[in-house]
Formats: structure tokens, sequence, C-alpha cells
């Protein structure tokens, strides 16, 4: 969970899922919200929010905001880093082991299977692939670039400075497909993309580790990873398992020719070692 509350319920309905989602991805928008308006943004009736609250453990919507609050401080890196080594006990290689093994199977769990069947059968017919991410987030975005190209999918990396970006949006088509790394929250950058679909008519994709976004941050097609709770060390274990897995299923959709493809690159290399 992204907060401690009063009380911690045993189980959260979607909607109450959806409610902690948002509060965590707007923690400034909702400290100035009143009830009516969370209920408007979320769709979503003030009772359902007044029972949210209850069922936490808050007295009603202004203690949950107090709460809130009083959790909301800024946690930057060496913060998070902080936390996952003081929780951790003197053998950190077999806890961190561990801990990815729980990553990747609550990954499992909450990654939608039709999303991703999406993405394979999109990446499959897309005239041209265009990658967007930044700081960490290039980690899976390169390997992700790497084993594409090496099955034959023309694709390329948009350069991270804002002026380029905006340069390189001039050149996608309809045809095309946007894939975006964004897990806690869709960078500036990232709105910009998927605001230009509209006017452009290219298809997007979303690595996020969040369920809830609202329609300006939600992609054609969202894939779900888990990286830790919010203020742990977040690891790149869960997307970059995932985006092999995208690799390994659209070559088996290719068939023949992704394995044409590197049979051509492995007698290139022998050709030209000599």
């Amino acid at each position: 969970m992204y907060f401690s509350f009063p009380r911690t319920p045993d189980r959260l309905t979607d909607t109450e899922q959806s409610i902690i989602e948002y509060i965590a991805g707007h923690k400034d928008q909702f400290l100035c919200m009143t009830i009516g308006q969370l209920s408007v943004e979320l769709s979503i009736s003030e009772a359902t929010i007044s029972r949210f609250a209850r069922h936490v453990g808050c007295c009603d919507f202004k203690h949950l905001k107090r709460v809130i609050m009083e959790q909301t401080v800024h946690k930057g890196p060496a913060q998070k880093l902080k936390n996952t080594l003081q929780a951790k006990s003197d053998n950190l290689l077999h806890d961190w082991m561990e801990q990815q093994q729980y990553n990747l199977q609550k990954t499992l769990e909450l990654l939608d299977e039709q999303e991703f069947s999406r993405a394979v059968q999109t990446l499959q017919t897309a005239r041209k692939v265009f990658l967007y991410a930044k700081n960490a987030s290039r980690a899976p975005a390169q390997l992700l670039e790497f084993r594409l190209r090496r099955i034959g999918i023309d694709i390329c990396r948009i350069p991270s400075g804002r002026s380029e970006l905006l340069e390189s949006l001039t050149l996608m088509g309809a045809d095309d497909l946007v894939i975006l790394f964004g897990f806690s929250k869709v960078s500036a950058e990232g709105r910009f993309i998927l605001d230009y679909q509209k006017r452009a008519g290219y298809r997007t994709l979303l690595f996020t580790s969040r369920a809830y976004h609202d329609e300006k941050c939600r992609a054609d097609i969202n894939l779900f990873v888990y990286r830790g709770e919010e203020d742990e060390y977040h690891s790149m274990t869960a997307p970059i398992a995932v985006a092999d897995a995208l690799v390994l299923v659209l070559s088996a959709e290719m068939g023949p020719a992704a394995v044409e493809r590197l049979e051509e690159i492995r007698k290139l290399k022998a050709e030209y070692a000599k």
C-alpha cells in the first residue's frame, strides 16, 4: 500500500484501489480538493469516498486528507535506498533476490494478458516503433530496442531533450507505435506524446507501475510492472522481464522471419571477422 492508514484493511475493492492510486499520483491536487471535486474527478459517488475513508480507519474525508498530508514528504532516491537497506537483514543478496521473485510474481498476477497480447500484435503490425524513456527507465528501453532491432523491427529512440522530442513528433504517423516508460508517473514529455497522438493517430504503449491513470496519462495499451512499494528502492527486474517476454512472444508470432534475421546477422559477423 502507498500510505500508512489508521487501519489496514484485509482487502480493498477495485474502486478503493483506484482512489489510492489517484492520491498517490496526485498528492498535491488531492490535498486541495473537496470531496465533491474528487468525486467528479474519479466519477464515483461522495458516499463511496466517505466509506473508503472509514474503511481505512479515518473519521471522515477531512481526517483522510490530514493522514495523507502528514505522509506527503519528498522521497528521493537516497531516502528510498536508505529505507530498503534498513528493512533488510544482514544477507542483502538473499533478501534482494527474494524481493525480485515477489516483484515478478506480483507483476504476473496484475499484468493484463489481453493488453500484453495487444502489445505483441501492435508491435508486429507497426510501420515503425519509437521509444521514449528517461533516467533509469532507459535501461529496459535500451534492451528492448536492441532485442527488437535484431529480429527486424524498425525502431528508434526519441531524444530525451524537449526540443528534440517535439521535432520527433512530426515524424510519427498513423501506422506507428510509440512505447513510453512512465512507471510511477508520466513525465511532461510523455504527456506531450500522448496528447499529440490525437492529431497524428499513432498508437501508444505505456510501461507503468500504476493500476490507475486518468485519461490524459493513459495510453492505448498499458502494461503493469511491479517495482516495489513507493518508499523502497525501485528495481528494473519486472520491466526488463516484461520487455524480454514481449520480444520472445513476438518472435514466436513472426516465425521463420525472426530466425532468418538473426541468422543473417550471424553470417555477416562470421564473414567480416575474417
